[in-house]
């Protein structure tokens, strides 16, 4: 069995005022062995105590680790006691800023997009792939790091989806088809989010960028590492083709995607074999002992109204996926509706079970 740190790991939280990093630091705040060290923000807020600083709108206080601690500057050198960064940081300015970091010799766990396609760094759903963060000793290698390096985990739809399909295919092999169609939660925007004029009693059919993610993505966090271990396959010899439909809907948190798939094996499996493998599946996250990974990677639900976002996005605190309504489909082989919590596993819990991950395995 995996051996827990025996003194505390100090960690630091970039872009720590917005909605991503409010969501480290509440899970962090009761981590068994991370420990707040350092927040990171902008100019405007460096300086100030975070309390102060932050525009806080979690349904919990804010933890009493966090409350003083003296905001700093998102310079490396405020963050050099730290073992492990996490970013929440908005794209539009995380790239240079954890590039920086990485060039520091500081690991760095991040949400942000930028660097998903880069060669080099691992793109992990912490259920489905950390085989992945074997690439890590070859990103420092071409980087002349010791200790430095960027995991990235998923966007929030694209993790919801790829973690049934994972799942499936470790039963019964490669999926050469997938149409998802998603319902995606506001909270899923940031803060302040879409304007209520536009999504009260609407839906919204376009989240720029979000249907090429998912299609991209998948491939990368499906597929395998070369046999040198220099670069990813992307599924190059049992190609996976997604076809995304993105919608933004009036739900605070949760996404909902409507899936269809079909198995390059035939005949292919059928409904109740799909269920008991969905129920049968576990993690290496899990086998380790990461502590925020969930008891069930995937829930599955035999009401025929179920999953709804109201009522099960929360379940297992939101670490897990829950899928209803598998059934048979006439166009392809087999059809499922999957919910994900967009701002738990689809955001800070899974770069925080990466980093678990990381430490527990020695990465």
């Amino acid at each position: 069995m995996t051996l827990t740190p025996q003194t505390p790991l100090k960690v630091g939280v970039l872009g720590a005022t917005g909605t991503v990093g409010q969501r480290f630091i509440l899970l962090l705040s009761s981590h068994p062995f991370f420990q707040l060290h350092a927040l990171g923000a902008s100019s405007r807020s460096a300086g100030q105590p975070y309390a102060k600083a932050v525009r806080w709108k979690q349904v919990s206080p804010i933890p009493d680790q966090a409350r003083d601690l003296v905001v700093k500057s998102c310079v490396p050198q405020e963050f050099a006691e730290c073992a492990i960064v996490f970013s929440g940081l908005d794209a539009d300015v995380a790239g240079d800023i954890e590039a920086a970091f990485r060039a520091a010799d500081l690991a760095v766990f991040s949400n942000a997009k930028n660097f998903r396609r880069e060669p080099t760094v691992p793109l992990i759903v912490p259920l489905v792939n950390t085989s992945h963060l074997a690439m890590v000793q070859h990103q420092r290698s071409q980087l002349s790091l010791q200790k430095g390096f960027i995991v990235t985990n998923a966007n929030c739809s694209t993790t919801g989806l790829v973690i049934p399909l994972a799942a499936l295919e470790k039963a019964f092999g490669p999926i050469d088809t997938c149409i998802v169609t998603t319902m995606q939660a506001i909270s899923g925007a940031g803060y302040p989010g879409v304007p209520s004029f536009d999504i009260f009693d609407n839906i919204v059919p376009h989240i720029g960028g979000e249907e090429e993610k998912i299609e991209w993505e998948a491939a990368k966090i499906l597929g395998g590492i070369s046999e040198d271990g220099q670069s990813f396959d992307l599924r190059a010899s049992s190609p996976l083709n997604v076809s995304a439909s993105c919608n933004r809907v009036p739900v605070l948190e949760g996404h909902t995607e409507c899936v269809s798939v079909r198995f390059a094996k035939r005949p292919p499996p059928s409904v109740e074999d799909i269920i008991k493998a969905l129920r049968a599946y576990s993690c290496d996250a899990q086998q380790v002992g990461c502590p925020s990974a969930p008891k069930e990677v995937v829930f599955v639900h035999e009401e025929v109204d179920r999953p709804q976002p109201r009522l099960d996005r929360d379940f297992q605190k939101g670490a897990g996926v829950n899928v209803g309504r598998i059934r048979a489909c006439p166009v392809l082989d087999i059809k499922f509706v999957v919910l994900s919590n967009n701002v738990a596993i689809g955001a800070a819990t899974s770069s925080i079970i990466n980093a678990e991950y990381a430490v527990l395995t020695n990465v």
